[in-house]
Order: structure tokens, then C-alpha cells, then sequence
């Protein structure tokens, strides 16, 4: 069967024996395993292969856990590597992967396994054992000759294991076969090799034992997290790639498609920009623009600021644009700490009203949905207003202009940015234009079926709705109260994950008020007050709360809460999602409502009336209804993807709540809710503090031919 959407990370579970066991128990793994093989293969999951995962592969886990060994991780139909692209629409997939530690030693040990539910072979030809014959199925090759291509692509350089001490090995697994129905399997002319064994159910003693010889009985999750990371599946925050770089130009190892966009983009500018060593060379006089879209989490980011660094490196001119506030204040604040260069490398679409002079080589445009139609400000004068669209101010700034675009994330009424409007720019301009799109999704802790669900829960995609089930990648749960969700964030901030929490524009939102600048607690429910993150520029409450632009980053922004415009293109470990009554369930629909709001009796401040959505950009003289329900529905896919390990969500509504805990279930299984007590030390990567001013020893370089580079960061 064809692989039929290569879109994200190429394995359908990841979780220890016994929480298989136990996700069975519930009859919650098979659909689960079924639902991520219809996404991956495009198609349903036969009966044979049901029946495999319903008796195979708990089988497995059965012994495991009876050999002692249920801490074992089971990986199941994973591919060696995501970035599979020697082999197109064929990556190599292998039934289950076995992760544990090694009892002498302690190192990662793993094996491969082929589930196979033959009870009868018989030999095709006399002189070997590599081809057998099984009744119903026709000829088959023997099942190590599968497991020897496997082991090569695992063990190869490019693999997991290539290049870390990891003790491989392999074995078939035949439960319901006996010694004697599958002789010619296990025959002395039978293929050899570490993993060429085979296991009937006549040799189960023999396969608990060997188990207990490969596995230690506890230490899995630390190797898992080792071989996860190692096939590109864990990512490292953006900005904490960013501050160990320092920007330098070895900033992202990216991959697949994204290392495709990177090198057509570089390849380019060596041909249509001068190149100051060798003058002679005439260069390419049309305009290019790249067009890259892709959805939340597939790398655009990560391919702008890595191309900027690469460009910057080879002594190009480049600004890097963006229509956020957060993200570029985060970047400014987190990374270019003490170096002014760097923080003036970020600058937003609306400061392009003058064309620089000179113009500069390269734009690179961010978040190029938030485009708006004209370059305006109320701090402005009217003359300084843009007269022209937008994009045409941003292409008139550079040679050569890149677009990363997801027309999913738009939120704002006045978000004009779609491949429409760059395809129509590109043809006013006669400029060439160059369009990719991004298909791989590593955000969410690399769990396409995490984002596949946010989006079918809020009615962003047409797929039916579906429980959640765990996959050992991501994590969700539902809070019963405000309370709750506050202390959960709060606890795994304060033992070292990055942390926030985040709703909808559901209550009014003041300005800072006095001289000290206080913030004013807006977000309330019940007893339960709390202020929204700073509405200003500057430090508020004697210096204490940061400013909207850094709140994400900044240490004392945990005790505020953000709203979509400071979350979006932003992620933290955990994230509190604070669902508000702009959205609620009623029977089988969502009911989407705009708030009124009243002025309190003696003081002024503004609270709410009637429930709904308070946000100015979205009232009701500004959007239709089926704009403002659209709007919504992404403002809140942004804010429950901005995780990577771990979502909290909590519903105002009671019917919401209920209707949410329906699809969530408990978070009972073991081990499963990725605290950062329960993480292994491979995973505990404590966030990187901000540089110290002045150390950054950056400056502008022009790598030298043969110059080795820094040690990769693999952010994807």
C-alpha cells in the first residue's frame, strides 16, 4: 500500500508495555493505531492488519511485561529517520522497535521486531530458506531479510543509532506458530545475522529470557527520549536554538523539505545578487520571490532565520520582517540582548513605507499572513501613512523577497496575507515567482495526531470528531477548575519547564493604571482573578511585570495571562488554555457569542456584561458572523498548539468542559503525563537564560573556504 501523506513524524505509538496493556484494556489502541494509519496511508487499515495489533502486538507486550520488562518502550511502524527522501513514497517502515536500557552497562539497547501472524510456512526452494511459501499469502521472503534492511537503515550514519552506543539487535515474532509448522524458518540454512532470530510460541521461555538479557527493568523513557531525539522527532525551542547560537550562521540542522526551501533560496542569491569577490560576474537582473507555505510547526521559522544567518554570513544585506510583536520582541529580547546589530536585523511590514536606500538584498518575510493592506499606525502622522498595498512596499525594499505563509493562522479581520495577494504582487512586479509548501510538522512534540485533533475539535478541518488517544508524543488534559489548570503551570514552571498560560479575548482588557502602572486583574471567574499580560511598551508595577512584546519569555510573565496576539509563533513546554464563552458547545454544534461589557460603579474599569468575545479587532460593525466564527476557531487552534510536551485546557462553560473531558479521558496511564519529574534527564533541557549585555562577540564574518562549523543545533 502507498504511503499516502509524508506529512509528519513516521510512527503511529510510542508507549512503555504496560501502558499499552492498559490503553487496550480501555479499547482505545487499536482505533487509535487505526485513525494515525488512515492519516499516514490515506486510506482505512485492513482487517489483517487490525487483527495483527489486537493479537501480535499485545501479545508482545504480554510477554514483556511477564518477562519483568513493562517499562520497555514499544514503538510501533516507525521509519528510521523522518527525512526519508532517498526512497520516496517507500520509507522504510518496521512493524515495532523495542527501546530500553542494556543491564550490563546501562546503555540504550534496542530491538527491531517483525509482527508476523503465520502458523504455517513451507519451503520454496530446496536450496534456501530466503523464500517460503505461507498458506493464503503466496510467497513471502523470510522475515530477517526484511529485518536485515531495517537494521542497515538504523544502525546506518544517517540512523538513530549510526553514531551513538547503542547495542541493536532484531528477532521475528510468530505467537501462533508452532517450531515444527515453520521449520523452514529456523533451519540451519535459515539467513544469520544479530537480527535474523525467531521466535513460535513453542520458544516463548527462550524470548522471555533473551528479553531480560536485552532489557534492564526500568530506564526506558531516557532511551526512548535518546532515540526520538535522534530521528528528528524532539525538537529544541526556537529560541532557545537562537540563544546558543548567538545567531551565528550554524544555527538549525533542518531537514527534508526544509533543507530543499533553504538551499533553493541560497542557491538563488548566489545568482541574481553582485557577488563582491567576483565582480565580473554579471548577475541575474530579474526579481525573485519565494512563496513557502506550511502549517503551524513545520519549520518556516526555523528556514528564515537560518537563511538570514547563512546570507548574513556571506556578507549580504538582510532584514528579517515579521507582523508580531511577541515574536520579534522575544527574539530582540532573548537573543540580541547587548547586541544592537542584531536587534535591528528584526523589524516589522510597516517600516517599509520608504524604500531603504540603498535597498537591500534580501527580505525575509515571517509570518506574511498578517500583511495588512496598508502601512498605518495611530502613532503616526497622516502623511507617514502608506498610500500603497503593503506588499508592494515590502518587495520595493529588497532584490530578492521570501514569503512564509499559513493561511490557517490568519486572526485578525484585517489579516490580508494570502497566496493570492503574493501570486497577484508577483505578476504586477513581473518578478519569477518560486512556490514550496511544507508538509512535515514537528511542533506539538512531533504529534501530527495532537494537531489533527485540536483541528477536528474545533471545527477547523471537516474530519469527524474523535477521543483523544495518548501516543506517547503529546499530552492533553482537561481542568476542572481555574485553579487547578494555574497550579499545574505554575509547578512545572517552577521546576524548570517553560510555562504559560493563555485564553481568549473573553474579558475586557485595561490599560496600566496610575503612576506604578498597575495592572488591573481582568481575567475573572468566580473567585479567581488575574491580570491580562501588560498592555504597554514599557515595565509596569515598579519594574516588576514586562512589557506585551517579551511577556512570553520574560521570567515574571507567569503570573499573566496572554491572549492569541502575544502567544502566535511562540511555544513553551506546558501551556493553560483558558477556553472562554466566545465559544461553547451546545449539543452537537459550537455556539460562538460577542460579549457586552459595563463600567464598574465607582471606579470605571470595564467588566463583563455579557459573556463572549471582547476582542475590539472582531466587533460586530467589523466582521460578519461567519467571519467572527472563523476567527475565532483559529485564534484558538493558535493557542492550543503552542505546546510541546503538554496542554491544560479549561472551559468557563460547564457544558464545554464536559463536552471537552468527554473527548480528553483521564490522565491515568503510567507514566504518560510528561511532567518534569516524570521526564528522563535526556529530555530535562533547562531553557537558556537571556546572553549578559555585551557578550555576544558576534559581529558580521564571512566564513572561510574549508572553516569547520560549530556543533549543529537540531532544532528540526
Amino acid at each position: 500500500m502507498p504511503w499516502g501523506n509524508p506529512r509528519v513524524s513516521m510512527l503511529l505509538l510510542k508507549l512503555s508495555a504496560q501502558d499499552l496493556l492498559t490503553l487496550n484494556r480501555r479499547r482505545r489502541m487499536v482505533p487509535h493505531l487505526a485513525a494515525r494509519w488512515r492519516h499516514f496511508r490515506g486510506a482505512d487499515a485492513s482487517l489483517s492488519e487490525r487483527s495483527a495489533w489486537a493479537e501480535s502486538l499485545v501479545s508482545l507486550a504480554t510477554d514483556l511485561v511477564a518477562a519483568g520488562r513493562g517499562n520497555v518502550e514499544v514503538i510501533v511502524e516507525c521509519a528510521a529517520t523522518i527525512d526519508e527522501s532517498e526512497r520516496p513514497g517507500d520509507p522504510r517502515l518496521i512493524d515495532v522497535v523495542l527501546v530500553g536500557r542494556h543491564p550490563e552497562g546501562g546503555g540504550p539497547s534496542v530491538q527491531l521486531v517483525e509482527l508476523k501472524r503465520w502458523s504455517m510456512v513451507t519451503r520454496v526452494e530446496r536450496a534456501t530458506a530466503e523464500l517460503v511459501h505461507v498458506p493464503g499469502m503466496g510467497e513471502k521472503k523470510h522475515p530477517a531479510l526484511q529485518l536485515r534492511e531495517y537494521y542497515q537503515a538504523f544502525t546506518s550514519e544517517r540512523g538513530p543509532f549510526g553514531t551513538v552506543g547503542f547495542a541493536c539487535g532484531g528477532f521475528a515474532y510468530l505467537h501462533n506458530a508452532t517450531d515444527d509448522s515453520v521449520r523452514p524458518l529456523i533451519d540451519v540454512d535459515a539467513p544469520t545475522g544479530a537480527y535474523a532470530r525467531v521466535y513460535t510460541g513453542d520458544r516463548r521461555d527462550q524470548l522471555l529470557s533473551d528479553l531480560r538479557k536485552n532489557f534492564a527493568e526500568d530506564g526506558a523513557a531516557s532511551a526512548a527520549e535518546t532515540m526520538l531525539q535522534r530521528m528528528g522527532l524532539r525538537n529544541t525551542p526556537l529560541l532557545d536554538a537562537m540563544i546558543r547560537s548567538r545567531g551565528e550562521d550554524t544555527v538549525f540542522t533542518l531537514r527534508g523539505d526544509q533543507k530543499k526551501v533553504a538551499d533553493q533560496v541560497l542557491e538563488t542569491a548566489a545568482k541574481v545578487l553582485p557577488d563582491s569577490e567576483r565582480p565580473a560576474l554579471v548577475p541575474d537582473e530579474r526579481r525573485v520571490i519565494f512563496l513557502v507555505t506550511g502549517g503551524a510547526g513545520t519549520g518556516k521559522s526555523a528556514i528564515g532565520l537560518q537563511i538570514k544567518a547563512e546570507l548574513e554570513a556571506q556578507g549580504r544585506t538582510v532584514k528579517y520582517a515579521s507582523g508580531s510583536r511577541a515574536f520579534n520582541g522575544a527574539l530582540q529580547y532573548h537573543v540580541g540582548h547587548g547586541d544592537r546589530e542584531f536587534r535591528e536585523s528584526f523589524t516589522f511590514f510597516s517600516n517599509f513605507v520608504t524604500p531603504p536606500d540603498p535597498s537591500l538584498d534580501v527580505l525575509i518575510c515571517d509570518e506574511a499572513h498578517r500583511l495588512r493592506d496598508r502601512s498605518t499606525s495611530r502613532f503616526w502622522k497622516p502623511e507617514d501613512h502608506g498610500t500603497g498595498p503593503q506588499v508592494d512596499e515590502l518587495l520595493a525594499a529588497s532584490r530578492l523577497t521570501v514569503f512564509f505563509l499559513d493561511e490557517g493562522q490568519s486572526v485578525r479581520p484585517h489579516d490580508v496575507g494570502t497566496v493570492a495577494l503574493i501570486e497577484d504582487a508577483a505578476e504586477r512586479h513581473g518578478a519569477r515567482l518560486v512556490s514550496s509548501s511544507l508538509r512535515e510538522q514537528f511542533r506539538c512534540g512531533g504529534s501530527d495526531a495532537y494537531i489533527r485533533w485540536v483541528q477536528t475539535v474545533l471545527g477547523v478541518s471537516e474530519e469527524p470528531v474523535e477521543p483523544w488517544r495518548p501516543d506517547g508524543l503529546m499530552h492533553i488534559e482537561v481542568a476542572d477548575t481555574p485553579e487547578e489548570l494555574e497550579r499545574i503551570i505554575r509547578d512545572e514552571a517552577m521546576a524548570g519547564a517553560s510555562a504559560r498560560m493563555v485564553a481568549g479575548y473573553c474579558w475586557p482588557w485595561t490599560k496600566p493604571l496610575g503612576k506604578e502602572k498597575r495592572l488591573e486583574l481582568d481575567v475573572r471567574i468566580g473567585d479567581w482573578h488575574r491580570p491580562w499580560n501588560a498592555d504597554s511598551d514599557s515595565y509596569c508595577e515598579d519594574g516588576q511585570v514586562p512589557p506585551s512584546k517579551i511577556w512570553s519569555v520574560h521570567p515574571n510573565g507567569l503570573g499573566q495571562i496572554g491572549c492569541v496576539y502575544t502567544a502566535q509563533g511562540l511555544e513553551w513546554d506546558w501551556c493553560g488554555v483558558i477556553m472562554g464563552e466566545d465559544m461553547v458547545r451546545r449539543g452537537d454544534e459550537w455556539v460562538f457569542r460577542r460579549g457586552k461589557e459595563r463600567k464598574e460603579e465607582g471606579s470605571g474599569i470595564k467588566r463583563v456584561d455579557l459573556p463572549g468575545s471582547f476582542d475590539p479587532k472582531v466587533r460586530a460593525g467589523s466582521v460578519d458572523d461567519d467571519e467572527f466564527a472563523r476567527l475565532v476557531r483559529h485564534a484558538y487552534h493558535v493557542l492550543m498548539t503552542r505546546a510541546s510536551r503538554a496542554t491544560v485546557l479549561y472551559s468557563t462553560d460547564a457544558e464545554t468542559r464536559a463536552y471537552l473531558k468527554e473527548l480528553v479521558g483521564e490522565a491515568e496511564i503510567h507514566d504518560l503525563r510528561p511532567t518534569w519529574a516524570n521526564l528522563p534527564l535526556e529530555a530535562r533541557k533547562p531553557h537558556p537564560p537571556r546572553p549578559r549585555r555585551g557578550s555576544s562577540g558576534r559581529g558580521k564574518r564571512k566564513r572561510k573556504t574549508g572553516e569547520a562549523k560549530e556543533p549543529d543545533l537540531r532544532l528540526f
